[in-house]
């Protein structure tokens, strides 16, 4: 299968400073701020992407954002937000997607 959808992600890359940078399937691009996770109280799933280390681990699945500890970012979400602002911020509470 090939994720051929505007939204799905075709390209990551892990910048510092726990940010993404992502080019969709029709090259909008831009990059993820998840820095916002360091001083939640709780992120749910993404409560495991505070360690560096896992942060880091993110990749590409069928066009979507992954981690092995099973967390993921809905591309159709992030899409929808990138196209309205700059640089992103991604909220802390997961249940807001």
């Amino acid at each position: 299968m090939i994720p051929a959808a505007p939204w799905r992600i075709k390209a990551l890359s892990v910048l510092p400073d726990y940010r993404l940078a992502v080019t969709f399937m029709d090259d909008t691009q831009n990059i993820s701020d998840f820095s916002a996770l360091l001083t939640a109280a709780d992120c749910g799933i993404l409560e495991a992407l505070k360690d560096k280390t896992c942060f880091d681990q993110a990749r590409l699945n069928l066009g979507a954002v992954t981690w092995p500890n099973g967390a993921d970012m809905d591309p159709a979400w992030m899409y929808e937000q990138i196209r309205a602002i700059k640089l992103w911020s991604v909220p802390c509470n997961p249940a807001s997607h």
